[in-house]
C-alpha cells in the first residue's frame, strides 16, 4: 500500500546504483512513499569511488553521495534521485571492533529538496584476513557468510592489484589465493569482504533498513515550512546520573530539524530514560 502522507505519491525516481541496491531500497519506497524506483543501465556510479581501491573517493562521504544522485538526474532525465553511499572499517572509539556507516539520499530537483539520512552498523560484515592458503582461513570466511557473502582477493603487499572480485566459490578463492600470494612480496594473500552491496547479504539488509527509516522521514512535514523530512538530526548530552544528578555523556535531548530551513526544536529522548547508570557518571564512576 503507498503512503497516503508522501508528498511524492506517483513519481518516478532514478536509483544511482550498479550493486542491485533497488533490491534494498525500491520496497519502502513504493510502500511507504509511492515512488516507484528505476535503475538506468548507463550509469557509471564506480567513477566516483570503489570499496576496493582502484578509484578513490573524490570528496567526503556526503560530497560523493549527492554527486551520486545528481549523476542519475542527469543520466535519467527524472526530477527524483536517490542514491547510497557505505563506509567501513574500526569503529573510531573501539578500534578492535568494526562499524560501517551507511548514507542514504533523495534529491527532488523540483523544490530543491536534499535530504540524507544515516545510519550506523556495529556488527557489518566486514573483515580482512592475510593467508597463504585457503584452508588457513575456511573456518573463518565460512562463518562471515560465505559464498553468498563474496570475497576479493588481492597481494598482500607488493602490487597494488587486486586479483579478483566478487569471489563465489571455493574452487575460485583458492585459486586467486595462490596467484596473490605469487605476486606478493611477502607471500601472503590479502583477502576481504566483498562490501558491494549485491555481494554483502549483511548491508542489503542495512540499506533496507535505512531505506525505510529515511521513507518514515519524509512522510513527515515541517511545521515551519512545510518541507517534507521533519525527524533527528542529532542528540545533545547531559543526561542526569541517577544517584547525583550531574550530567552524563549520554543522550538527554534529540534535536529534531528540517531539510530545506533551519527550523529545530529539541524532545526528550524517544525511549523515555530520564537518569544515565551511575557507571557513566564522571563523578561517581571517575
Amino acid at each position: 500500500m503507498k503512503g497516503p502522507a508522501s508528498a511524492f505519491a506517483g513519481r518516478r525516481a532514478v536509483l544511482a546504483t550498479m550493486h542491485g541496491k533497488e533490491r534494498a531500497i525500491g520496497p519502502a519506497f513504493r510502500d511507504i512513499l509511492g515512488i516507484d524506483i528505476e535503475v538506468p543501465g548507463n550509469l557509471d556510479t564506480d567513477q566516483l569511488g570503489t570499496f576496493s581501491g582502484e578509484i578513490e573517493r573524490p570528496g567526503s562521504m556526503d560530497e560523493v553521495l549527492v554527486a551520486k544522485a545528481r549523476l542519475g538526474l542527469k543520466v535519467s532525465g527524472l526530477d527524483l534521485s536517490v542514491a547510497s553511499e557505505g563506509s567501513f572499517g574500526p569503529h573510531p572509539q573501539m578500534p578492535f571492533i568494526p562499524a560501517g556507516l551507511e548514507k542514504l539520499v533523495l534529491i527532488d530537483a523540483r523544490s530543491g529538496l536534499v535530504a540524507i539520512e544515516h545510519s550506523v552498523d556495529l556488527s557489518p560484515c566486514y573483515a580482512i584476513w592475510e593467508t597463504r592458503r585457503l584452508i588457513d582461513i575456511a573456518d573463518q570466511i565460512r562463518a562471515a557468510g560465505f559464498p553468498d557473502q563474496a570475497m576479493i582477493v588481492r597481494p598482500n603487499s607488493g602490487p597494488a592489484v587486486i586479483v579478483q572480485k566478487g569471489v563465489q566459490t571455493l574452487e575460485n578463492l583458492e585459486a586467486a589465493i595462490g596467484q596473490a600470494a605469487r605476486v606478493s612480496s611477502d607471500g601472503v594473500a590479502r583477502v576481504q569482504t566483498d562490501m558491494r552491496a549485491r555481494f554483502n547479504p549483511k548491508r542489503m539488509m542495512s540499506i533496507a533498513s535505512l531505506a525505510k527509516k529515511l521513507a518514515d522521514r519524509l512522510c513527515q512535514t515541517c511545521s515551519s515550512c512545510s518541507a517534507p523530512g521533519w525527524g533527528v538530526k542529532g542528540t545533545e548530552a547531559g543526561l542526569p546520573c541517577s544517584w547525583c544528578g550531574a550530567p552524563t555523556a549520554w543522550v538527554l535531548h534529540e534535536l529534531m530539524g528540517c531539510f530545506m530551513c533551519d527550523h529545530e526544536t529539541s524532545r526528550p529522548r524517544s525511549d523515555g530514560l530520564t537518569e544515565a547508570d551511575p557507571a557513566h557518571c564522571p563523578y561517581c564512576n571517575p
